[in-house]
């Protein structure tokens, strides 16, 4: 039988960032992906990561900026990047942005291994 997600989970991160988790380890229980509704104000960032798992990101509005050890990558509202496990990443959003990110499997802080 199809499960009906009511309503995310809210998880507030610091600096302002706010994530709706929809579907994964917070919400759902689910392990397999995690869905999750991001909203970052202008000047947002995250240390750098080195996750085990991979991030699909879709920006609805502002940019999102990723940074790797390749370049930075600046990535517009209408545009998607994927992020691969093993590469170190960093998210910022230096104007502010709205987005979809979908990691497989499920995002978990301790899977992230961000930088300390």
């Amino acid at each position: 039988m199809p499960t009906l997600i009511a309503a995310p989970a809210r998880i507030p991160v610091p600096g302002g960032k706010l994530i709706e988790e929809y579907i994964g380890r917070v919400n759902s229980k689910d392990t397999a992906l995690s869905i999750a509704h991001m909203r970052s104000p202008a000047g947002w960032s995250e240390p750098g990561q080195r996750p085990e798992f991979d991030e699909f990101t879709i920006v609805l509005q502002g940019s999102v900026t990723v940074e790797c050890e390749d370049g930075i990558i600046e990535v517009p509202a209408g545009q998607a990047v994927i992020t691969r496990r093993g590469e170190w990443i960093r998210y910022s959003t230096p104007r502010g942005a709205e987005y979809i990110a979908v990691c497989a499997p499920a995002f978990s802080p301790e899977t992230a291994h961000r930088d300390s």
